[in-house]
């Protein structure tokens, strides 16, 4: 599940199959444990059919994966913010650091020009 404008410096054929399989796999824990927890509700309520009880363990599998759907896209979503205010940041932090670094340079370079006439005027 990588958004495709940001891909992973390892992407490739075998990853994104491994990728796919493990959110599949996660995919279906999640839906199994969903359905585990709606059987265990309806056990506490023996007043509903089995009907009922099918209909309710559908609709609670259902919405549960919706929710967690829902949570996982605002989680991406919000990675994605992140990692942009990182990157920029970043970006300004090393455009910083260069012009520090040419402003010492420079001054580095006057300093070692001003040593040099002061050498050539000391010496005549």
């Amino acid at each position: 599940m990588r958004p495709s404008s940001h891909e992973a410096p390892y992407d490739d054929a075998q990853h994104a199959l491994a990728d796919e399989a493990e959110g599949y796999l996660l995919a279906h824990a999640h839906r199994d444990q969903a359905r585990r927890e709606a059987e265990d509700l309806c056990a506490r309520l023996p007043w509903l059919t089995t009907a009922q009880a099918e209909e309710l363990i559908g609709h609670y599998v259902r919405r549960r994966l919706d929710v967690t759907r829902e949570l996982l896209h605002s989680t991406v979503r919000r990675a994605e913010e992140l990692r942009q205010e990182y990157e920029s940041r970043y970006a300004a932090l090393r455009h910083t650091l260069l012009r520090r670094h040419a402003a010492c340079a420079c001054a580095v370079l006057a300093c070692a020009g001003g040593v040099n006439a002061l050498t050539v005027l000391l010496t005549r």
